[in-house]
């Protein structure tokens, strides 16, 4: 039967995209390895390669379409011997609507890059008979509430869990009996109750009753509210894209699951301005430019050496402490901002981080960076202090144990260690840090060596 090219999850966080352009059209023959379409993700755009040959039968994701779910059949490809008679009803509609919800949207979880026929069973849930199909397209019928599982579209879950509602009691309308976004909109607020167990019997034989469920974290007015709010005034309606979705999910995430506590400290610049002075005077030749950034990198790569146990990530219920020095860098763009990481900060010179750090910065700009470039690291740099902010607090990255905010190099006057009035060059930093990975007393001592770099320049060339 013909086969189902899925939307593919080209970031391990990606959940949905926007089908930006195909590279093919309908009765293209295609071979494994050639591009097919470019996918928007939430950080960039890249390419999608067929993983099988066949000829494009029916593209069923147009152009522009935005909001797509990972797995979502986006095409139709036909093997040898098939037409397009042999095409069923899509299962998808070309649509530019973001809130149109496929007819059967796949129930894999796990990324996929390829088609519903293929590598995508081999990531099926594992708890399905036999290692799991495809798409639902290939599965029996079967009710939507068969043995534990239950089989519900992504936006439907969504949804469900905003609202503290229990899928098991709910009633789907959808292909099979499957619970689709208008049967959870139309669920009885009772439902929430089903997550309480029923009655058990304890020990000695008298029933318990499971406590139940909390209740969802508030998220704030919905939007209709808020437009109500301002009905009489004038105002224009930002559409949000990926990455501005992305961020705000995070950021709610990591300010509301983790203990941030902050750490302030001022660092004298004098010794580094006059020292970066003169190696940016040495290097001119070889077209190098260091700025303060690349000192601080390296400062922060080297601390983590230094003080190992804060070189860490937190993980659900352990830590990991890494062994190299993986420092992501926040570089702002246009709606939003990438942290590209520098990987083995600490084993790379001056020169070295700073050539990386502006093609990286170059390619954020351009969203060009590739997943691997800014996933992982274990500890950030936010630095404002180019557009003039004296200190500021940053909110951790998930899952970094700590990320440094960096504010302006301002002149201060300052007590020299003679007891004399000068002025001096200081720069006002605040180490967020996650207090699951790294008590007060760590975090301290993690400051004081990364200031302790800054303030010694030279030290950082041994």
């Amino acid at each position: 039967m013909p086969t189902e090219i899925l939307m593919p999850a080209l970031s391990p966080t990606m959940e949905e995209g926007t089908l930006a352009k195909w590279l093919v059209k309908e009765g293209d023959t295609v071979s494994s390895g050639d591009l097919l379409a470019e996918i928007e993700t939430d950080k960039a755009t890249m390419e999608f390669e067929a993983v099988d040959e066949g000829v494009v039968g029916k593209i069923l994701v147009g152009e522009g379409s935005e909001g797509v779910k990972v797995n979502t059949p986006i095409a139709v490809l036909l093997a040898e011997g098939e037409s397009a008679d042999d095409i069923g009803s899509p299962a998808a509609k070309p649509s530019g609507d973001a809130h149109t919800e496929p007819a059967e949207a796949s129930d894999i979880t796990a990324p996929a890059r390829g088609y519903g026929r293929g590598e995508a069973k081999d990531q099926a849930a594992p708890s399905e008979a036999g290692g799991g199909a495809a798409s639902e397209t290939s599965r029996p019928a079967q009710d939507a509430h068969a043995g534990d599982r239950v089989f519900a579209s992504p936006l439907a879950r969504r949804i469900a869990k905003d609202r503290g509602l229990d899928l098991a009691q709910i009633k789907g309308s959808g292909p099979r009996g499957r619970i689709v976004k208008v049967d959870v909109e139309k669920a009885e607020p009772g439902a929430a109750n089903a997550a309480v167990k029923p009655e058990e019997k304890a020990a000695d034989g008298k029933p318990t009753q499971a406590a139940p469920v909390a209740a969802p974290a508030a998220t704030g007015p919905a939007a209709d509210q808020v437009i109500a709010m301002y009905k009489d005034r004038e105002f224009t309606e930002v559409k949000l894209d990926g990455m501005r979705k992305t961020i705000a999910a995070r950021l709610t995430e990591a300010k509301q699951t983790i203990p941030h506590f902050y750490l302030r400290r001022e660092i004298r610049l004098d010794a580094l301005l006059k020292f970066r002075s003169q190696l940016n005077k040495q290097l001119e030749s070889r077209g190098v430019k260091l700025s303060v950034n690349d000192f601080i990198i390296k400062a922060c790569a080297l601390a983590l050496q230094q003080v190992p146990k804060a070189n860490a990530v937190w993980a659900g219920d352990r830590v990991l402490e890494l062994k190299p020095s993986d420092v992501a860098v926040a570089v702002a763009i246009e709606g939003g901002l990438f942290t590209p990481v520098l990987k083995d900060a600490h084993l790379k010179s001056l020169s070295a981080l700073s050539a990386e750090m502006k093609d990286l910065a170059k390619r954020a700009r351009e969203r060009k960076l590739a997943p691997h470039e800014y996933q992982g690291g274990s500890f950030a740099v936010s630095n404002l202090g180019m557009f003039g902010i004296d200190n500021f607090d940053a909110v951790i990255n998930p899952p970094h144990g700590a990320i440094l905010a960096v504010g302006a190099g301002v002149k201060k006057p300052v007590v020299d260690a003679d007891g004399a009035v000068t002025t001096a060059t200081v720069m006002s930093v605040t180490l967020s840090v996650d207090h699951r990975v790294i008590d007060g007393a760590l975090g301290a001592e993690l400051l004081q060596v990364i200031a302790d770099g800054l303030e010694n320049p030279i030290s950082m060339l041994a």
